[in-house]
């Protein structure tokens, strides 16, 4: 296998470190190699803050996704999140040398260079300069300038900004896990791409992504990214909680939350107990899974509470900006029973959870249907994106066909509406061409027909 055929994703979350290597099958779908994953020892919060360990978890993740994909592993697209992650919006422009030839990618690039030497605060350094909108000469609201005459480009840019230490430090881990990085990537914009469709963010959406130790937002509007942002809690405080609510070690209360935990206590019952066992020969401790309920619930509500508080800065509850597709969730943490339930209430915004194998096309046993994978697979898309830019390979079309819905997996009251067309016979392109009338041209006609008649 050629070594630009297959990319590789490394997903260094706060609990774990996810490999996964795969390619693009002939229907523009991903298929999966292979998957490694292990104990993320070295990472607090997104950040790292032990060297050793995460290289040495890098390390396990990697050999075993070289193992069962049984290809060699050298570059990885990697995903950087964390409290230090800021976002900002600035305009920039460039005046063009020659506006008789046409707006070319050199040209975006260099507006793009030119806003990357912004200054920033002592520390910080940008991660990625994503555009917006543009504007050639006097003309704005552009979505996309290549091919366009102009003298003026300018453009509205999404900054993000991170510290130059946290970037560096997981270099140096990549590094000297004997890998290459590719590509640094902000993870929610991972995340959003394994599990939001097209029209979801033409409507405009946020994805929530409930990591272990953060919860990176971002939100789309119009298929443009409006806002991005990164809080310090996860499912990670989450346990902690537990931990100290009840009395009990991580381990316990960490298994209490997967099993048992629910973000709504009115939906538990109060007669129902768990049975956590004694630590050594102490008797066994019985605890109330309404109890258990109350704690999770008043660390999910202050997260949520967190998640309002980024979605009025952008303005969501205004109209012009309001989120049509509402919120979608994923991450680990969106594995909560009723999480759902209590998101639409303390946002009152429909949401969904956004499975991470809608884009997959050999996850038969399901194996990566879980949340908590979509970064990885997100990471994984943005390689190959990089990769087929690099080899001149066109990207394939979004197709709606091939994107299982994630109703289809959880059915949930924000189902996509089945459209049913008839089938038509294919039109040549001549004839499509000349079906195409302006409102002009068709009013003209109309007007010859009439006087046709009446003569």
């Amino acid at each position: 296998m050629e070594n630009h055929e297959y990319s590789v994703g490394l997903d260094i979350g706060t609990t774990k470190i996810v490999a996964i290597v795969g390619r693009r099958n002939a229907h523009g779908k991903i298929e999966v190699l292979g998957v490694g994953k292990a104990k993320s020892l070295g990472v607090h919060k997104g950040i790292v803050n032990n060297i050793s360990q995460t290289i040495q978890s890098i390390k396990s993740a990697v050999a075993e996704a070289q193992s069962s994909s049984g290809v060699p592993i050298h570059k990885v697209t990697v995903g950087i999140a964390g409290k230090h992650i800021r976002s900002l919006q600035h305009s920039d422009y460039i005046m063009r040398e020659n506006p008789d030839q046409y707006i070319t990618e050199d040209d975006i690039e260099k507006l793009k260079e030119q806003v990357k030497k912004l200054v920033m605060l002592p520390g910080e350094e940008i991660i990625h300069v994503l555009p917006q909108e543009y504007k050639v000469d006097s003309e704005g609201e552009i979505q996309e300038p290549i091919g366009m005459h102009g003298k003026r480009l300018e453009a509205n840019f999404h900054v993000v900004v991170g510290q130059m230490g946290s970037i560096r430090n997981i270099a140096r881990c990549v590094r000297e896990a004997g890998l290459e990085m590719e590509s640094l990537t902000l993870e929610p914009l991972a995340s959003s791409e394994s599990v939001l469709t097209k029209e979801e963010k033409e409507a405009g959406v946020a994805i929530v992504d409930i990591g272990g130790g953060t919860t990176d937002i971002a939100i789309f509007k119009d298929n443009i990214i409006r806002h991005t942002c990164v809080i310090p809690y996860g499912g990670g405080i989450i346990t902690d909680d537990i931990k100290e609510g009840c009395s009990i070690i991580e381990k316990h209360a960490e298994q209490l939350k997967v099993k048992f935990g629910s973000a709504v206590p009115e939906l538990e019952k109060d007669s129902t107990f768990v049975t956590i066992p004694g630590l050594h020969g102490r008797p066994d401790k019985e605890i109330s899974l309404k109890t258990l309920a109350q704690v999770v619930n008043a660390r999910v509500e202050e997260i949520l509470e967190m998640v309002n508080t980024e979605l009025k800065a952008y303005g969501a509850f205004e109209q012009k900006k309001k989120l049509i597709a509402g919120i979608v969730l994923t991450g680990g943490g969106s594995n909560l029973r009723h999480l759902r339930q209590l998101a639409n209430y303390t946002t009152g915004f429909d949401s969904r959870i956004g499975f991470a194998n809608e884009y997959v096309a050999n996850d038969k046993n399901q194996y990566l249907k879980g949340p908590e994978y979509a970064t990885a697979i997100g990471l994984l898309m943005e390689s190959l994106k990089i990769r087929d830019k690099k080899h001149g390979v066109e990207q394939p079309e979004e197709k709606v066909e091939n994107v299982e819905t994630a109703s289809t997996q959880n059915q949930t009251a924000t189902e996509q509406p089945e459209f049913r067309t008839e089938e038509t016979p294919e039109i040549p392109r001549e004839k499509q061409k000349a079906n195409r009338l302006t409102i002009g041209q068709k009013i003209m006609e109309s007007v010859k027909k009439f006087f046709e008649e009446v003569e």
